[in-house]
């Protein structure tokens, strides 16, 4: 089950906790959009692990896989407009704003959550 999360109160313990809550978030995102996909690719905590020792390089890879497993899910749910966002992720977080492609990518994972929510799948 893929959880709605506060995308504004994600964004504030990021930034109280000085990045760390932000490592788990990554850890609960990948894990929630390897679900809505179907797929059983790299766990949140490889993510995490990866996206540390290559200094945010393997981040960057996650952002735009995760453009098209997002646009995956869609197309699986019959979304009437399906997105395939991550050029757009890896450039906000090329320019330093990785939070803010976090944020977009929870938003799309919220409405998931919430089409699954209204069809009980």
């Amino acid at each position: 089950m893929i959880l709605k999360r506060n995308i504004g109160l994600c964004i504030v313990l990021s930034i109280v906790t000085c990045g760390i809550y932000s490592l788990y978030w990554l850890a609960c995102m990948a894990n929630d959009v390897n679900m809505a996909a179907g797929e059983q690719d790299t766990t949140g905590g490889m993510v995490v692990l990866f996206t540390i020792i290559t200094c945010g390089i393997y981040g960057w890879y996650w952002m735009y896989k995760t453009g098209e497993k997002i646009r995956m899910a869609q197309t699986n749910r019959q979304f009437p407009y399906v997105s395939d966002s991550g050029i757009v992720y890896i450039v906000l977080a090329v320019v330093g704003l990785s939070i803010v492609s976090y944020a977009l990518i929870q938003s799309e994972l919220n409405k998931i959550a919430e089409f699954d929510d209204k069809n009980h799948m």
